[in-house]
């Protein structure tokens, strides 16, 4: 069962990572990059690495995404 989820959850990775590349808006490469990393951290639950989950899901998922946002805001209003 855990491998059918690691399976799924590659694929999603995957998929999200491509559109993260090729989506023409910034916004929707932000989200697509705070999924991989999110779905990154899932992945690292279920390899029993919870610290190492928790440190994705805060860093990578969490606090790189509304960083990134932030920046996007800010080129924005700088425009």
């Amino acid at each position: 069962m855990n491998l059918i989820i690691i399976i799924v959850l590659s694929v999603v990775m995957v998929v999200m990572a491509i559109t993260a590349i090729i989506h023409k808006k910034l916004a929707v490469a932000v989200i697509a990059t705070g999924v991989v990393s999110l779905m990154a951290s899932v992945m690292y639950l279920l390899m029993a690495a919870p610290d190492v989950a928790m440190t994705e899901a805060a860093i990578g998922s969490g606090l790189s995404t509304i960083i990134f946002f932030y920046v996007l805001n800010k080129i924005r209003k700088a425009k």
